[in-house]
């Protein structure tokens, strides 16, 4: 029999713990640097691990949000399983025996990066031999539906609070793709916002967000090389007033990528995502908010 999993250790709440000033949620899913203690050994070495670590994600946004909503922090390795891919998104040639349900991997997973990481860089793979089942099942169990339950009340109670949600997934990105990228060796902007092609956001406030970041500065990419995941698609439904969309940090800006360590940007750039989170915040007080509540349906029988 699995343990009885504890749910909060899958994830930290950073600030308030229920957005009480607005309808802002922020979360961080690849953020943290550990590889349990408990689970399956891997092959891979601490600094190929950092690789596919968001370094540093969660405390940047959290002084950027400065309390001002709650974000919500993975207390679990992204490589050892991905919260913003969906349950069936699982290469089957991972696992020792067949899985119970239905697998639809996508993709990522062919590249090496599903729910459960095939390879930590492009050839080097993760395990040395393929995972029991029950492995693979009681990290849905500890880390990836404890997270998803969690982000969805937070979301839940700020569409119930203000009639409108806007999810913001905060992610980093390496300054150049490799193998496993869709765009290897090409050079990416500074800042990459994604809303799946226009299905996870109302296009307005994406465009006020693209336009507000290029005001600070910064090269904007839109959804490329990167559409937004898992995280999107189930917070974003823009026509019932769900807004989600996800924001890809190029890592240069704030750290030494070849060395894993903060430089002096880190300090500049937590306090330009500052101005623009405290710039959004007062602008869904506004009228942007008022453009992204949900229209109310007209009653049964009422003539159009």
């Amino acid at each position: 029999m699995l343990p009885t999993p504890d749910p909060a250790a899958a994830f930290a709440v950073i600030g308030p713990t229920a957005p009480v000033h607005g309808p802002l949620v922020f979360d961080s899913p690849h953020s943290w640097p550990h590889w349990p203690a408990d689970g399956t050994p891997t092959l891979a070495t601490p600094a190929e691990l950092a690789t596919s670590w968001d370094a540093w994600v969660d405390e940047l946004w959290a002084a950027a949000v400065a309390g001002r909503a709650p974000l919500l922090a993975a207390r679990f390795h992204r490589a050892y399983i991905d919260a913003n891919r969906a349950r069936d998104d699982l290469d089957p040639a991972l696992l020792a025996a067949p899985w119970p349900e239905p697998l639809h991997p996508a993709p990522t997973s062919q590249r090496g990066m599903g729910l459960i990481r095939r390879d930590v860089l492009p050839g080097v793979p993760m395990y040395a031999q393929p995972l029991p089942v029950d492995e693979v099942r009681g990290r849905l169990q500890r880390c990836y539906e404890p997270y998803h339950a969690r982000l969805a009340a937070l979301v839940d109670a700020a569409f119930a609070r203000w009639g409108f949600s806007v999810h913001v997934d905060c992610h980093s990105m390496k300054s150049v793709g490799n193998a496993m990228n869709e765009d290897c060796g090409r050079p990416r902007p500074d800042l990459v916002v994604s809303d799946l092609d226009g299905r996870g956001a109302d296009a307005r406030l994406v465009a006020w967000v693209v336009e507000n970041l290029r005001g600070l500065g910064y090269s904007v990419g839109i959804n490329d090389p990167y559409r937004g995941g898992e995280l999107v698609r189930r917070h974003g439904r823009p026509a019932a007033g769900r807004h989600s969309l996800q924001i890809e940090i190029k890592r240069s800006l704030y750290m030494d990528e070849a060395r894993c360590e903060r430089h002096a940007g880190f300090e500049r750039l937590a306090a330009d995502l500052g101005r623009f989170v405290h710039a959004l915040d007062s602008a869904l007080a506004g009228e942007l908010g008022a453009v992204l509540k949900p229209i109310p349906s007209p009653p049964p029988g009422a003539r159009a």
